[in-house]
């Protein structure tokens, strides 16, 4: 069972502890964590000869990097038929990218939005996971010119960000996202891949989870 931590955190205040020391109360209370994937979190950090206590997956989000910017006008690119140029701006200045994705090509050559459009801005050298390529490929965002316009960040796709392992178009945000915020604060998440054994069937929801936990941390449920 899969269970993300910011569901978790809708019934059972979470605070001062880290991921891995909820995986290892569930796994000595007998529900055993059998993977962690990051989305966006802070990657645990081993020390040379350290035991992994639990498998991981993922990636962490750069703070700096990645953040939430909206899109505020959309022009067609001057040399590509299925490209279009963005005006975005990120919190701190306003920018330009070039994207092919399907889902924001319906508006190319729109100009100024009547309304912003909320999405995940990684800028130069983030490390991110190559939308294009099968399966899950780290790369390094770098700077490039295509077809005659400079490239040096993007907008992301869900797959890209190492949310799903595929994805058609970049990732939309609500309308609320604050511009600006490092994605991994606004989005960022850890799902325990979690055994649950036939006598613990109790624990086969997201409220069963947060029950053990409230009972092993002295917390209160909300409901």
């Amino acid at each position: 069972m899969k269970i993300p931590l910011s569901w978790l955190k809708d019934f059972i205040d979470l605070s001062g502890l880290s991921v891995e020391d909820i995986a290892r109360k569930l796994t000595l209370a007998g529900m055993e964590v059998d993977e962690i994937l990051y989305v966006g979190l802070p990657m645990p950090v081993y020390k040379e000869g350290e035991k992994h206590e639990f498998k991981t997956n993922g990636i962490g989000w750069d703070r700096e990097k990645l953040v939430v910017a909206e899109i505020r006008e959309v022009k067609a690119h001057p040399n590509a038929d299925k490209l279009t140029l963005l005006d975005l701006y990120d919190g701190q200045q306003d920018q330009v990218v070039l994207t092919g994705a399907p889902n924001i090509f319906h508006l190319k050559g729109a100009g100024k939005l009547e309304k912003p459009i909320k999405v995940a801005y990684a800028k130069e050298g983030t490390t991110l996971y190559d939308g294009h390529a099968d399966g899950q490929v780290l790369m390094t965002l770098k700077r490039a010119k295509i077809r005659g316009v400079d490239s040096y960040s993007m907008v992301c796709s869900e797959k890209e960000l190492g949310i799903t392992e595929e994805s058609d178009g970049i990732i939309i945000l609500d309308d609320d996202a604050p511009v600006g915020m490092p994605l991994a604060d606004y989005l960022g998440d850890a799902v325990l891949d979690i055994s649950i054994l036939p006598n613990m069937a109790r624990n086969a929801n997201v409220i069963g989870i947060a029950r053990e936990l409230a009972a092993m941390l002295g917390r209160r449920v909300e409901s």
